[in-house]
């Protein structure tokens, strides 16, 4: 398990993490480049990869470094005496966790379809100026649709949609709802979104606000 040791949440200057979010096994590559205040929590962290992700906060999470396991205990906890512990994101900082530049580790999202995005530690920069939200540089390639399937799923929608002639392509529209482009990403209003996080905490109430205002601009 890792040690941790404590820092100061909320100090002004505290450094700006550059991280690179790349969701595993998606071809073409779906990916995020973010700054990001050290000394954000796990469940701030949380927050921050929903939004800049394009995902709605409809399923558990967890983050995984090395051997350990970071979620909200209040909601996902070892279910079995043997299992591992799961250790409560509220209380750990992004710096605790990744302390050194090129330090890698995992963010999980929805436990059946199992998004896995790989985080690293591109740069640590210095901060004047006080940053208390997330900023997005670059990305591509749109968010996957909540529920598909995961990666596999997801190949297997884009195909089905792009073959008006396959037998599921009525369907799969319908239960969609609304239309799919693959490649976008909108990096200017990403980060629209994500000054709307309130820092040093948010909430699941205030994380479910932003997301709607996005999806019902989306609509």
């Amino acid at each position: 398990m890792i040690s941790i040791s404590e820092t100061a949440s909320g100090k002004a200057g505290a450094p700006i993490y550059q991280l690179k979010v790349v969701l595993l096994r998606s071809a073409p590559s779906i990916w995020r480049r973010l700054h990001v205040p050290a000394d954000a929590k796990l469940d701030w962290l949380h927050a921050a990869l929903q939004v800049a992700m394009g995902w709605t906060n409809s399923h558990l999470h967890q983050f995984k470094v090395g051997e350990a396991s970071y979620s909200d205990t209040r909601h996902h906890s070892a279910e079995f005496e043997d299992d591992q512990e799961i250790l409560e994101e509220r209380t750990v900082t992004l710096r605790q966790i990744a302390p050194r530049e090129q330090d890698v580790f995992c963010y999980e999202y929805d436990f059946g379809d199992s998004w896995e995005h790989e985080i690293t530690v591109e740069k640590i920069l210095p901060n004047t100026a006080a940053a208390s939200s997330a900023r997005c540089l670059e990305g591509a390639s749109a968010c996957p649709p909540e529920d598909c399937g995961g990666t596999s799923g997801y190949d297997d929608l884009l195909k089905i949609l792009k073959n008006r002639k396959h037998p599921e392509h009525q369907r799969m529209k319908e239960w969609l709802g609304r239309p799919l482009d693959p490649a976008a990403f909108d990096v200017e209003k990403t980060n629209l979104w994500l000054r709307k996080l309130k820092w040093p905490r948010v909430t699941e109430a205030q994380l479910r606000k932003v997301i709607m205002a996005r999806l019902t601009v989306q609509d």
